[in-house]
């Protein structure tokens, strides 16, 4: 294994950048790949456009004969951007993408050759879903799973497959995807948002959720990559020492982007401007080798679904400048780990983003509607938002010094504090004139120019508001985006209805007018979410002392934050806006559960196997290597001897401390998963995390002392300091 750390670093010393040049405008490219309105436009009767419209925008249904019209103008498209084969891209609940090609080609009854793609392949296809995570929701021999079109989310071109955006469903409904419960949170979120939004305005007929993910990665050479066993198997170095220079000089963060990294994402976001992508930000993160890519926002769906693939794209571009992308929530200990930040608004089709104060007091009304609901729906569903985001990767990063802590809280600054105060003043039942007038010209109407200088940033809040949006950062870089804002366009869809419901009743049964109605729901909403609001430090002591008192969860690992899911609560909230059945959202709890220990336990036979197989042999070696060293002093100098072999021999004893300590911990670990691996899942994921999870820290700390003491050829892995120095 030397061999392989000498050759490795070889490799990518003498590693030279792959050019990439940029000969074309990027809204010359952008979208050539994407089976869009302009390309629809071309190879589309208008019948057939006017029926995809219609499918996007209300949800009609597209007939079989002009779905046969669709298809064969999507083929013609495909085939002259040199597409050979289609498949239906879906996104099971293995958190990745998976995809079934088939070829264009088919045989007429006189043996020809054609290219065929019809309706029927286009609308529905039946993958065998018998190896998919499932959750219980069917039977082992009941493999059938069906794939059905998102006409939402545009086909598009990779490579030479045409890729047409599915939801995945099992023969009896249930979904088996992230997409379709995305989609019914979405439809939620339209419907009861633009149902309120009306109250300001009656133009608005939809509201459509947005998002802007920011995509966090590290990026290192492929063969430093290809020595470390548990990063290839894990996404992550389960051993090695911190390097002596980390990120202590925050000299990396948003500096001169190395070379090989910058031609990486010249190419990358070449072929994100081809599939319609709109990624606009490139930057070094805070760590070495860690980067972020961010993009325009876009409504959701299509958000995510560009997530994923970008996800996809990355990982295919990286193999051709002989680098790897870790997504891995923390990669390395001892630095900064990756997010994923999700970016979130409403937006209406009358062009007006909800969440930004406008010119006029009755604008800034409608902004303080949607802005004190949505505080509401976290403070009502805190822990249900923090099991959106719990993973084994994930668990590793919340509450370090670069994330957010587990416990839910929004932090909204304290100019919008002070509003929020100042309404809370209101009166209960009608305003006054006077009352009505100061709140509409000194406290709302305002609103717009206490936000001009709205400097304030708090980066240990998980769930903040930042101008014109919330920003959940408490999402981890392998997330797929789905899982966060599914939970979050529920819950808010949720609270707009019940908003909606306590309006009209004052309106109703109190004769209030509308404008009162609201400063009087808003008012309690602000003294009941009171508690999830919090300005200060995520990291202190005093914050969880304070959080514990106002009843705030705080679910550090997943198998607690993951018990939520199956509460009555939660069950009847996704049942009553028709977005998961309790049958779907119990699969995903013991998906989610049963990946939780998986990881662990992948990641658990890693370090065993490395400290057993490479740490300890290397450690005898080096070992006898002193002990060689010492006898040949006693020879020499006989008596005297011990004196001047005093550090050998403290070393030698060092030494064996330590291989004796990784033997024991590693026949420990071994036991502690044998208990595990006897009991059901929930008992096993709890076992896992209290039992098995802590001898990684002990086996961790013995090998990485060896590391330092052991002489540096004989050391076999790619070490961090190499790893995170990319030329």
């Amino acid at each position: 294994m030397e061999t392989l750390r000498f050759f490795a670093l070889k490799e990518s010393l003498n590693r030279k950048p792959v050019t990439i040049l940029e000969t074309q405008k990027r809204s010359e490219l952008f979208g050539k790949h994407v089976f869009g309105k302009d390309a629809m436009r071309q190879v589309l009767s208008q019948d057939a456009f006017e029926a995809v419209e219609d499918a996007i925008n209300t949800g009609a249904k597209i007939d079989r004969v002009m779905a046969d019209s669709i298809a064969a103008g999507m083929k013609q498209w495909a085939l002259e951007l040199g597409a050979t084969h289609y498949t239906h891209w879906f996104q099971p609940l293995t958190g990745a993408t998976a995809e079934k090609h088939d070829a264009f080609f088919e045989q007429t009854s006189e043996g020809r050759a054609i290219e065929k793609f019809e309706g029927a392949k286009l609308v529905q296809q039946e993958p065998d879903a018998s190896s998919f995570p499932h959750g219980g929701i069917r039977n082992t021999f009941e493999a059938r799973g069906y794939t059905a079109w998102d006409p939402t989310s545009p086909a598009f071109i990779l490579d030479t497959t045409l890729c047409i955006p599915t939801v995945f469903v099992s023969y009896t409904g249930e979904a088996l995807d992230n997409k379709t419960p995305l989609l019914r949170a979405l439809n939620s979120i339209d419907h009861h948002a633009t149902e309120v939004a009306k109250y300001f305005n009656k133009s608005v007929t939809k509201v459509t959720a947005t998002l802007g993910w920011e995509q966090e990665y590290f990026l290192i050479d492929s063969a430093l990559a290809a020595s470390r066993p548990d990063i290839m198997q894990t996404g992550r170095a389960l051993l090695g020492h911190a390097p002596a220079k980390g990120q202590q000089l925050d000299d990396h963060y948003f500096g001169s982007i190395p070379v090989r990294a910058l031609n990486f994402m010249k190419e990358l976001e070449q072929q994100c401007m081809l599939l319609g992508i709109p990624v606009k930000t490139r930057h070094n993160e805070v760590a070495p080798n860690q980067f972020e890519l961010a993009p325009i926002f876009e409504e959701a769906n299509l958000a995510v679904d560009h997530n994923s693939l970008i996800m996809d794209l990355m990982d295919r571009v990286a193999s051709r400048h002989n680098l790897k992308v870790l997504f891995h929530e923390k990669p390395f200990a001892g630095i900064n780990g990756s997010g994923k930040h999700n970016n979130w608004s409403l937006a209406t089709d009358t062009g007006v983003n909800l969440l930004s104060p406008g010119t006029t007091p009755m604008k800034n009304l409608q902004f303080l509607t949607f802005f004190i609901n949505t505080i509401k729906a976290v403070q009502e569903n805190e822990a249900l938002l923090r099991a959106s985001v719990a993973s084994a990767s994930n668990d590793h990063r919340l509450g370090a010094n670069e994330a957010p802590p587990a416990i839910m809280s929004v932090f909204i600054g304290k100019q919008l504090t002070a509003v929020l105060d100042e309404l809370e003043k209101v009166t209960d039942g009608k305003l006054s004139p006077q009352e009505k007038t100061d709140l509409k010209l000194n406290v709302v109407g305002k609103i717009p120019e206490i936000l001009l200088d709205n400097t304030d940033r708090n980066r240990t809040s998980p769930f903040a508001f930042t101008g014109n949006k919330f920003e959940f950062r408490a999402v981890g870089s392998t997330t797929n985006c789905a899982r966060p804002m599914v939970v979050l366009n529920t819950i808010v869809a949720k609270q707009l209805k019940d908003f909606k419901a306590e309006v009209d009743k004052l309106i109703d049964k109190e004769s209030m007018k509308k404008d009162d109605a609201i400063f009087n729901v808003l008012r309690e909403y602000i003294k009941s979410s009171k508690k999830i609001r919090f300005e200060g430090d995520g990291y202190s002591a005093e914050w969880e002392k304070e959080a514990k008192k106002r009843k705030l969860s705080n679910n550090r690992t997943t198998p607690e934050a993951l018990k939520v899911q199956i509460g009555k609560q939660v069950s009847s909230l996704f049942e009553e806006m028709e977005v998961m059945n309790t049958v779907e959202l119990k699969a995903r709890y013991d998906i989610e559960l049963e990946e939780y220990i998986k990881r662990i336990q992948i990641e658990s036979r890693v370090l065993g196997a490395i400290a057993g197989n490479h740490i300890i042999p290397t450690a005898i070696r080096y070992q006898n290597l002193l002990i060689k060293n010492v006898n040949g002093l006693k020879n020499i100098y006989e008596a005297d001897y011990q004196e001047l072999a005093q550090e050998q021999l403290e070393l030698i004893q060092k030494i064996s401390k330590y291989i004796s300590t990784i033997n024991k911990e590693i026949s420990f670990m071994i036991e502690a998963r044998k208990e595990a691996n006897a009991l059901d899942t929930k008992e096993r994921a709890e076992v896992y995390q209290t039992k098995v999870l802590p001898f990684f820290d002990s086996i961790r700390y013995a090998s990485d002392k060896l590391e330092l003491m052991v002489e540096d050829k004989l050391w076999p892995l790619a070490k961090n300091r190499e790893l995170l120095n990319l030329n």
